[in-house]
């Protein structure tokens, strides 16, 4: 089970710090992923980290947004800074339950995660 929270709304320019708590497993061996959704769209994939600690970033976000896993903790988290309008979505994470190659090196289609979260909303405003 994954639970999202620190969602909320902020203004352009501002952060936010996401957290996915898991449990019910042992996540720490696959490949855990944050996406988001806008009404209407598809999926997508922003941010995943592999067992290794290898982490893939979306273009969009690249360098603004940094993903980091507490084993110790079982949460995920999406560190989110300099935020853009278009960064309004549903953020939600997920995770892989079998091997996904390059899954930390590439953003893999999100039919490659078996569970997922309910989500957290981020709107932010000029």
């Amino acid at each position: 089970q994954l639970a999202e929270s620190g969602g909320g709304s902020v203004q352009a320019g501002g952060s936010l710090r996401l957290s996915c708590e898991a449990s019910g497993h042992d996540y720490d061996s696959y490949c855990m992923g944050w996406f988001r959704q806008s009404p209407g769209k598809e999926y997508e994939g922003i941010a995943y980290i592999d067992p290794d600690g290898t982490i893939v970033y979306a273009d969009a976000v690249k360098g603004r947004f940094t993903i980091s896993l507490d084993n110790a903790k079982n949460t995920l988290y999406l560190e989110m800074n300099d935020l853009k309008v278009e960064d309004s979505a549903m953020y939600v994470c997920a995770v892989t339950t079998s091997y996904v190659s390059d899954c930390g090196r590439k953003l893999v289609a999100p039919a490659n995660f078996r569970y997922w979260g309910q989500g957290t909303q981020v709107t932010v405003s000029s």
